[in-house]
């Protein structure tokens, strides 16, 4: 079996870092046989704001996955982080498909959301992996609430839409108790305020810009 060099590790991590600022394709989405109904052009409006965010959502989360990866101490956990940042890679780029089809675009803050997520994410991990899944189930917790909020508030004709979050939902869902399944310790309730007004602030910003 090849051993990797830590060049080689370098190399893939920018790659996987590109991909989530950027937004390179790299799974298609299996929502093509959702039936799309007209929306009108506030419904459309409504559908392309909540879509950015969520897709906002889907790079800080890769941030975050790619942060914990890099400071994981145990190599299951590592590995555990990198299963899950694929994943999220696949919402994002059907967040990013649906805004092209609502002629809509990313938020204009990607490369910050990216950013700030991958230092939270770095600096979590540098705690210890069970802090680091502790983080992960109590951030994947928070997005399943969100996700149900959004699909609550998505225009009922827009089934495309409310099709994928369905399906982010059920992978947050998982990841969250992959992570306890791992050994995730509790977050304290201060700090779940914290992550919460954090998620406030680039939610509500992405939505507008």
């Amino acid at each position: 079996m090849r051993e990797y060099s830590p060049l080689d590790h370098f190399l893939s991590h920018t790659e996987r870092s590109a991909r989530a600022m950027f937004a390179v394709f790299g799974m298609t989405p299996d929502t093509k046989a959702v039936a799309e109904d007209t929306l009108s052009a506030s419904d459309k409006k409504t559908s392309a704001r909540l879509m950015r965010v969520n897709h906002a959502g889907e790079v800080a989360a890769q941030g975050l996955y790619h942060g914990q990866a890099f400071t994981a101490r145990d190599e299951n956990v590592k590995q555990q982080m990198q299963a899950c940042a694929q994943e999220e890679q696949a919402h994002l780029d059907w967040c990013e498909e649906r805004l092209t089809e609502l002629e809509d675009h990313p938020s204009t803050l990607t490369l910050a959301w990216y950013l700030g997520s991958y230092a939270i994410g770095t600096a979590v991990g540098l705690l210890g992996d069970e802090w680091s899944l502790g983080f992960v189930s109590e951030t994947e917790k928070q997005v399943v609430q969100h996700l149900d909020r959004h699909l609550r508030r998505l225009p009922d004709q827009d089934k495309k839409s409310r099709e994928i979050l369905l399906r982010m939902r059920e992978d947050e869902a998982r990841h969250d108790k992959s992570a306890q399944d791992a050994g995730a310790r509790e977050v304290p309730g201060p700090a779940c305020h914290a992550m919460r007004a954090v998620s406030k602030i680039m939610t509500t910003t992405a939505y507008w810009v």
